[in-house]
């Protein structure tokens, strides 16, 4: 009988952390949610980690896909909605930030893809002037719609639409390229550090 009640017991534990939601996951005293919506799309937190620069920590990020993967390759190739959330840990003009994003960029893509991609980097140029400052706890999304890169900042939308997946990769690869913004930072986005 006690066998029985302990497994009874264990059963329903297992149940009900089964149906509870999943924790939102802490990165460098920011909670980054384990689900969010793009457009409709429930999309899950592939991975999260701190953009540090020399001493000082940057920002949080979470990227968010329809499902998880583990290789920048399988991630570039997913189809459908995909997000990025940056959390702001300290204060950032506009243009430091742009610049810093668009080096980035630019060190992940060979001289073709820069050139079919330059209306695009103007533009978001012209976003990163758009913004201004960033403060500290300041939130900027980058979505991948299914048509467009749509960027908001504080919940406000910001700059113009950018269309071509491609370009979304492109921005993608500031983290997940072979020149990554910050070598710790890409595998904590694949899901490998813990």
């Amino acid at each position: 009988m006690k066998r029985f009640t302990l497994s009874v017991l264990t059963a329903a534990a297992l149940a009900l952390s089964a149906a509870m939601p999943a924790q939102a996951v802490e990165v460098g005293g920011v909670k980054l949610e384990d689900t969010m919506t793009v457009t409709g799309k429930n999309l899950v937190l592939n991975g999260a980690g701190l953009r540090v620069k020399a001493i000082f920590k940057v920002y949080a990020l979470g990227l968010y896909l329809p499902e998880k993967k583990n290789t920048t390759e399988a991630i570039l190739a997913l189809q459908g909605p995909k997000r990025f959330k940056i959390v702001m840990l300290r204060d950032l003009s506009g243009e430091e930030f742009g610049d810093a994003f668009l080096t980035g960029i630019n060190k992940n893509l060979d001289k073709d893809e820069k050139a079919k991609f330059v209306n695009q980097l103007v533009k978001l140029g012209d976003l990163f002037q758009e913004v201004g400052g960033l403060k500290k706890g300041d939130i900027i999304l980058g979505d991948w719609n299914g048509s467009n890169t749509v960027f908001q900042v504080n919940g406000k939308t910001v700059g113009s639409a950018l269309p071509d997946p491609a370009f979304y990769n492109a921005i993608l690869k500031i983290w997940l390229g072979a020149n990554p913004a910050d070598s710790s930072l890409k595998p904590a986005l694949l899901g490998e550090a813990k």
